[in-house]
């Protein structure tokens, strides 16, 4: 299966008044990328710990009034932070808002005081793992019994490497894969995930790869478009939401579109 290329923004929820975010989302849509996302956390990652953040389901809520053309999620919800059922239902009404540019991007947590803060259970990263292994069925079982139903198959995107289990429920659930690898990292993943789509009976070739730009130059993008990823994220943060490299990079993947 031959996929394009897309170049997504990930616009960090931090550091920023709602105006500065919402005004980079607009940026982002006209400045050519095919996906803007932000992230589930409770604070900041980086910079005052204590400083401005919002919250991301909200936000995805007016983002698909806001935008007219972009897909658009998080990279990604935290499995933790919400029922799965009303995840589900959710997901399926920010989908009919959009009118079917929504993926719901997955994982199962990883930044402790999200959890301790707003009163989750953090627990240990194998009881995180198997919570999300149990919201990813019961999302799926919603998301059949909803009415109305959503307007397409929703995309799945999970994050993360993890050998056994996460790639596990990337084989059984996933659409999209987002990475955190390095190249030959990577390409071992690669035949781990697909040992795991022949154990459920899928094929490999369905489910997109998606990794960061980060300050990888264009060299090395292309080497990894090579091994076969298609969807590469810049990730930005407040207040000022530089978008100076998007040109660059929606330049570049038209250049790979065209051959």
């Amino acid at each position: 299966m031959t996929r394009p290329i897309r170049i997504a923004v990930q616009l960090h929820p931090q550091h920023a008044d709602y105006s500065q975010l919402r005004d980079a989302v607009m940026r982002a849509e006209e400045g050519g990328a095919d996906v803007v996302m932000n992230w589930d956390h409770f604070f900041p990652l980086y910079g005052d710990p204590d400083g401005k953040h919002f919250e991301c389901w909200t936000m995805l809520g007016a983002w698909a009034e806001q935008t007219e053309r972009v897909e658009f999620g998080a990279l990604v919800t935290g499995g933790g932070y919400r029922n799965p059922d009303l995840l589900a239902d959710m997901a399926r009404t920010i989908d009919h808002i959009s009118g079917g540019r929504f993926i719901l991007g997955m994982g199962a947590g990883w930044f402790e005081k999200d959890y301790t803060e707003y009163g989750y259970e953090f627990g240990t990263a194998g009881s995180r793992l198997n919570l999300f292994a149990e919201y990813m069925d019961r999302i799926d079982a919603r998301l059949a019994k909803l009415n109305p139903q959503p307007n397409r198959h929703i995309p799945v995107l999970i994050g993360g490497g993890g050998e056994k289990k996460t790639l596990r429920q990337v084989a059984e659930h996933g659409d999209i894969w987002h990475s955190f690898s390095d190249l030959d990292t990577y390409r071992r993943k690669v035949g781990i995930l697909e040992g795991h789509c022949a154990d459920v009976g899928r094929d490999p070739a369905e489910i997109e790869h998606s990794t960061e730009l980060g300050d990888l130059d264009e060299a090395a993008v292309n080497a990894i478009a090579d091994a076969g990823v298609t969807l590469f994220t810049m990730g930005v943060g407040g207040p000022e939401y530089d978008l100076a490299k998007l040109r660059q990079w929606t330049a570049w993947r038209d250049a790979r579109n065209a051959g």
